[in-house]
């Protein structure tokens, strides 16, 4: 057996699955949170076995690891007697700047680099190093690889990242767009490789949830993304205001008596459809209450569909074309409401969906009968994509 443990460390928080790479199915899996906060607690699944809660003060993500690996090797509710049973661990790391267009495997030098890039990823990076040091000093000798977010989109062309201001602020401060979701974006698209038995294929993937983004992905390579220097330019997301005009900034801050940093908190949690229903961030909230007659929440959904249709169109037209269109994510995957109105309107393009296939959940196949464009419903899978970016690497 192979084993690989998967860590997406964040600021209170660790996920981790271990995946058997021999089959590619996951052993085990489970998330930490609260730490460093009063009520920690660990909620862990071995396959085949009761549930496990364990709740503890955890003071830092040294103190969660040990109790993971607790976990991971209980008699009861563990998955491996040993934690030399693990071969290699793979970590999620947010932002790798244009340093990182690969994987890599963890040194000092790589985790400089990612030190690096701390002031470009600021809730992210410090939380995704303490994962990868404490699991340096907790299992040493065992090998450690950094998958970043923003490595699948470090193809895009210079003329699609960088923004309209002096070149020197890009050449001095590398201020340009990154690109996130990017282990998804790359899942996704290769998925669908694999699915049509070819490479030379224009997609547009969507990765719809909470945060959400759209890449397009030409023969197998990232030409552009939605998302930019961070996670908040874009589409209308859950709680993130997507694109904004630069000058509402200090106008929001003027009217709201509001720091730089408490603006930016503001466009990233208080915004999106939350902030235009004033319902909920869950989508499933926000259908029930338009259904009820709620216009906010109506509008805030047909602000999401909106933006993402307007993309769509932005990215057929950089690839000179469109054969797929996958959606993926929590929303992409489950609401078909939702993929219905982001396709709506794009009859022109040649794209037609199946209604009845489309209420289906997972992956699916929605391609109406004479559809020139495909679609596809493609659940991601970054745990899995990780563990096989580790094994390449590492093994």
């Amino acid at each position: 057996m192979t084993y690989i443990l998967v860590i997406n460390a964040g600021s209170s928080s660790i996920k981790y699955q271990l995946i058997d790479m021999d089959n590619e199915e996951v052993q085990a899996k489970g998330l930490v949170e609260r730490i460093g906060i009063e009520g920690s607690a660990l909620t862990h699944t071995t396959v085949g076995k009761e549930k496990f809660v364990l709740k503890k003060n955890m003071p830092d993500h040294g103190a969660a690891m040990l109790e993971v690996m607790k976990a991971l090797t209980d008699e009861t509710y563990g998955a491996v007697k040993s934690m030399d049973e693990i071969q290699a661990i793979g970590h999620r790391v947010l932002h790798g700047g244009e340093k990182f267009t690969q994987p890599s495997l963890v040194n000092e030098k790589v985790l400089d680099g990612i030190r690096e890039y701390i002031e470009l990823g600021p809730l992210h990076n410090p939380a995704n190093i303490k994962g990868i040091e404490t699991c340096m000093e907790l299992m040493p000798g065992k090998p450690n690889v950094a998958v970043f977010d923003t490595a699948f989109h470090q193809t895009m062309p210079d003329y699609a990242y960088l923004y309209g201001i002096p070149y020197e602020a890009y050449k001095d401060h590398k201020i340009r767009k990154y690109g996130f979701h990017g282990t998804s974006h790359r899942y996704i698209a290769m998925q669908i490789q694999n699915m049509l038995g070819r490479e030379d294929l224009r997609i547009v993937t969507c990765h719809l949830g909470n945060g959400s983004s759209l890449a397009a992905v030409k023969n197998g390579k990232c030409i552009d993304t939605t998302m930019g220097l961070t996670p908040l330019e874009g589409l209308v997301m859950g709680t993130r205001s997507g694109d904004i005009d630069p000058a509402a900034i200090p106008y929001l801050m003027k009217k709201y008596n509001m720091t730089a940093e408490e603006t930016v908190n503001y466009l990233n949690k208080k915004c999106g459809v939350l902030g235009i229903s004033g319902v909920s961030s869950d989508f499933r909230d926000l259908e029930a209450a338009a259904k009820q007659g709620n216009d906010r929440a109506e509008l805030a959904l047909q602000m999401f569909t909106y933006r993402i249709k307007k993309y769509i169109g932005a990215f057929v037209a950089a690839m000179g074309g469109v054969d797929v269109i996958a959606f993926a994510g929590g929303i992409g995957e489950n609401d078909g409401e939702v993929r219905k109105a982001c396709l709506e309107g794009l009859e022109f393009l040649g794209v037609s969906i199946d209604e009845k296939a489309n209420l289906s959940r997972g992956e699916a196949d929605i391609t109406a009968e004479g559809s020139k464009v495909k679609v596809l419903v493609v659940p991601t899978n970054e745990e899995l994509m990780i563990a096989r970016e580790t094994k390449a690497l590492a093994l």
